[in-house]
């Protein structure tokens, strides 16, 4: 049998401090160095974690390979069950000891490497001897995940994949489907009740039963439709989801729903494809939010004969009408549902992100990954960033435009976070070393391909308003080949937030410049912010005192006196901004 495609990479180098591994380590330390091989049902992921302090939230990814072998589809062969073939038992051994060679490398302690067995090797005809060669081989056991815990292990894997979350939760295999309902928001995990629904309808298993249905005709094809809608019925009622569930205060009403698993994740891609920002700036999937329609929009019809879509393989492809049908019978069977979310994690992130305590899982994923680029007088800076931001009123970042008698200026939650104003702060002169021409762009690609790039559990929302403030804060000036992914960004982040963000990254500009080291030792610079009116006109006023202004210049000054006019609006949104400099 020809081998089967591999894909690794380590994914630190220790020439600059990079999120997975900033700073090497002797060997007594490396404790929190955790090696994990998922051996799922469409693939066999390899992982090498660490967890030490301080950006054990994220769960950096040092080191990750996967090999390409479905152990669902090795299993059947023309319609009939098999048990897994020796040639496959071969690669895989031959793989998990190459593996294990590589963990010794990075010096990971053999008590912190587990193989984790799911659905396929679970099922397999000869399951117990897979096992028994996989141990000879490499002297490691194989941990079998019953089909419970399979379910709350990815839930798991799906709560590490965002800051908060309430809603369903479901992972889709290659040999079934696992139903959570999960409610996270101080790093406690409530499920409701404590367990899990598991379904046999993976996206291999489905393309199975749907090739099987349409060979025996319409009827049976419409008895799996709606077999398959009651079970997911069912499976619902069966997770007792609260009454309350679908009322948040400050959010649209509806359920939400949580997606994680290859096939949910190549759907996910396919709804990307076809997105009115096109092309979407952000290529990582996790974070990636829909509406109710957008998901269930038919993506097959964008695919055109030998047109490829990015992490769209052609194996997923091919299981496309069994995803379809997947989607529609479960937005059949959840009517409430209003908007859904895709996430990264799985059993390998649920593993990791269960061994956290509940005081790391808690903390924003944004903070965690830039906490180790943080400048030393931290609190004192963002002191001085929250100054220059009007303290009230606030509001939804949806208002009526300044032009409207009614317009009352309203400042968007995202700047009332701390969050968002920490993580700036933490990487307000982080592109200093680089040449001044290409500060701007490295900056506004910073949280999509760059330093952040690789970040797990950031939220699209919070990537794109965090690259147009430091994209701000470096001046900002592109060259047009990053126009106009600038402008996606933007249409991304919708024009209130973006404008803010912009605001935002203007005052960091001068709170770095007159900081460059992130010291603050006397005072450089002081600011306070309020808002006013004049008849029907609205304005932020900034009040700036500049301490050694010949040093500092004031480019920056005139930049957000700029913001406010209407070259600085935002597809038509702005606030004017009244600039008084005392001396």
């Amino acid at each position: 049998m020809a081998s089967t495609p591999r894909q690794g990479s380590a994914l630190n180098n220790g020439n600059t401090p990079t999120l997975p591994g900033a700073s090497q380590k002797d060997d007594a330390s490396r404790l929190d160095l955790i090696a994990l091989v998922d051996m799922g049902s469409n693939g066999i992921r390899f992982s090498i974690s660490d967890l030490a302090p301080p950006t054990a939230r994220v769960m950096p990814t040092i080191y990750q390979d996967r090999l390409g072998i479905s152990l669902y589809d090795v299993q059947y062969r023309a319609g009939e069950k098999v048990p897994i073939p020796q040639e496959i038992i071969d690669q895989v051994c031959a793989a998990l000891v190459r593996f294990k060679n590589i963990c010794e490398d990075f010096s990971v302690p053999k008590k912190n490497i587990r193989i984790i067995a799911t659905e396929a090797t679970r099922t397999a005809i000869n399951s117990v001897e897979y096992r028994r060669q996989i141990q000879s081989s490499t002297g490691l056991e194989v941990e079998m995940l019953p089909k419970e815990k399979e379910g709350e292990i990815g839930a798991m894997g799906v709560a590490s994949s965002f800051s908060s979350l309430k809603g369903v939760v479901m992972d889709l295999g290659g040999g079934s489907i696992q139903l959570s309902w999960l409610d996270q928001g101080t790093g406690e995990i409530r499920s409701v009740p404590l367990r899990s629904v598991s379904l046999p309808y993976g996206a291999a298993a489905m393309k199975r039963h749907i090739d099987e249905a349409q060979a025996l005709g319409p009827t049976a094809f419409r008895d799996l439709r709606e077999t398959i809608k009651d079970d997911f019925r069912q499976a619902v009622t069966s997770l007792a989801i609260p009454s309350h569930a679908t009322t948040v205060p400050g959010q649209p009403k509806g359920l939400k729903l949580y997606l994680s698993g290859g096939g949910f994740r190549g759907w996910g891609y396919m709804v990307m494809a076809s997105h009115e920002i096109n092309p979407y700036p952000i290529p990582t999937i996790n974070g990636f939010e829909v509406s109710r329609t957008e998901f269930i929009r038919n993506n097959q019809s964008d695919i055109q004969d030998g047109e490829s879509v990015f992490q769209v393989s052609s194996r997923r492809v091919s299981q496309l009408p069994a995803i379809t049908f997947i989607v529609r019978a479960l937005i059949d069977a959840i009517p409430e549902v209003s908007s859904v979310y895709f996430a990264q994690g799985g059993v390998r992130e649920g593993l990791l992100f269960s061994q956290l305590s509940p005081e790391i899982r808690s903390e924003h994923p944004l903070v965690a990954a830039t906490r180790p680029f943080a400048p030393a007088s931290i609190e004192a800076l963002l002191s001085l960033l929250r100054s220059g931001i009007p303290s009230k009123p606030t509001g939804d970042e949806t208002t009526l435009p300044p032009e409207s008698d009614d317009f009352q200026i309203r400042v968007p939650s995202f700047l009332t976070s701390e969050h968002f104003l920490r993580a700036l702060v933490h990487l307000i002169n982080y592109h200093a070393s680089h040449p001044k021409d290409i500060r701007p762009a490295a900056a506004l690609r910073s949280t999509t391909t760059g330093l952040l790039g690789g970040a797990h559990g950031l939220a699209h929302i919070d990537r794109a308003l965090l690259a147009l403030a430091l994209y701000e804060r470096w001046g900002g000036e592109i060259s047009p080949s990053d126009a106009a992914f600038h402008q996606s960004l933007q249409r991304l982040a919708g024009p209130p937030q973006a404008w803010w963000a912009k605001y935002c990254g203007i005052l960091a500009q001068g709170i770095g410049d007159a900081h460059p080291a992130g010291v603050v030792r006397t005072g450089r610079l002081r600011l306070s912010s309020t808002t006013g009116s004049e008849g029907d006109v609205v304005f932020v006023q900034a009040r700036i005192q500049l301490i050694g202004a010949d040093e500092l210049g004031t480019g920056w000054v005139k930049n957000l006196q700029k913001l406010g006019k209407k070259k600085g609006a935002v597809e038509g949104y702005r606030v004017k901004v009244r600039v008084v400099v005392d001396a």
